[in-house]
């Protein structure tokens, strides 16, 4: 099993400016590719300064100069915001940039806050659909000479400008959590990124039975690499390893409040949920967090990805967004590369 790194530049108030946020993201990008980790995720959000992330194309060419051995990957760029030949050619740019160390995740977007805010009307169910087009729509302008008449869009003949170093194409990664989109995924030839969220163990056996059951639905196709995303913490001693679990726990309760779009925002960022609304969700609390993520010393978190590894996972990536501090997700993932990673060599 492979690591990675999927990390965004978060904040969940306004205590720190984006420039810093930057600068601690890249700083962690180094970390992850000196230590020997096999690829970077970063992914792509619109005027949410929970994840800050606008264009993963531009923050991956940056990290291009600065980083020598691992994968770049989007981890996702979110396809109906996206039009078919711009992908395909922005794609191609930054497989130049990266000297052919692109990987590209794509999904159908999961927030309703950029959803009426980008293309008014949109659901999860239409932007699925506009994903199932434009997949195959950017692998034929590769190809090149191709025209396109569908549902969402319609071009004459054209062909990607450039087109990617990496023959046939830089690796595809479909975003899946439902039977019918790892189905997807497998029959068209894409490689799965499945995270179970905050759900646990359970989940992750089922997302691997997903893609087992569209993997043998898809006779004659090589069956495709899958990646689990999970949030993940090594922590020193019981004291830090509880304020880790506390600070997902508080993570997952703001992500979910984005996520049904209620509460107000301003300035870019989500009222702040005082101790009472943190405590209203047992699902989220930070036991949960711990029964449910790899969240511990060195060796709890060596048995949780002994687990994820013998399901048949492919990559593991190690999720750092978490609202922490910068010295806590260093330290952590420092930790990770030190004391876990080498268990699996």
């Amino acid at each position: 099993m492979k690591f990675s790194l999927f990390v965004h530049m978060e904040r969940l108030d306004a205590s720190q400016n984006h420039q810093a946020l930057y600068e601690e993201f890249i700083a962690l990008c180094e970390i992850a590719d000196k230590g020997g980790m096999h690829a970077i995720w970063t992914g792509e959000h619109h005027g949410m300064d929970f994840t800050i992330a606008p264009n993963p194309f531009v923050n991956i060419a940056d990290l291009a100069r600065r980083t020598k051995n691992v994968r770049l990957g989007t981890g996702t760029v979110i396809a109906p915001f996206w039009h078919p030949i711009k992908l395909a050619g922005e794609a191609a740019m930054t497989d130049i940039i990266t000297g052919g160390r692109l990987d590209i995740g794509i999904a159908r977007g999961a927030y309703s806050f950029e959803y009426e805010r980008l293309l008014p009307g949109l659901d999860p169910w239409g932007a699925g659909l506009r994903m199932r087009e434009l997949i195959p729509a950017v692998k034929g302008l590769w190809t090149g000479d191709y025209a396109h008449e569908g549902e969402f869009w319609k071009f004459p003949k054209t062909t990607s400008a450039p087109k990617p170093v990496q023959q046939p194409h830089p690796p595809i990664w479909v975003a899946a959590r439902d039977p019918n989109s790892h189905e997807f995924a497998v029959a068209n030839g894409c490689n799965v990124q499945c995270t179970p969220l905050a759900n646990g163990e359970a989940e992750i056996a089922s997302l691997m039975e997903r893609f087992d059951a569209a993997c043998e639905k898809a006779t004659g196709i090589a069956r495709p690499k899958i990646m689990l995303l999970l949030h993940t913490y090594v922590g020193s001693d019981e004291a830090d390893i509880a304020q880790a679990a506390k600070e997902v726990s508080a993570y997952y309760n703001y992500f979910f409040a984005w996520f049904k779009n209620e509460r107000p925002i301003e300035q870019g960022l989500i009222k702040r949920l005082n101790e009472e609304e943190l405590a209203a969700n047992p699902n989220l609390s930070p036991q949960k967090m711990r029964e449910n993520m790899p969240i511990g010393t060195a060796d709890d978190v060596i048995k949780r990805l002994k687990v994820y590894e013998d399901l048949g996972y492919d990559e593991y990536s190690f999720w750092i967004d978490t609202g922490m501090s910068f010295e806590r997700k260093k330290a952590s993932l420092e930790r990770f590369i030190a004391d876990v990673m080498p268990a699996f060599r």
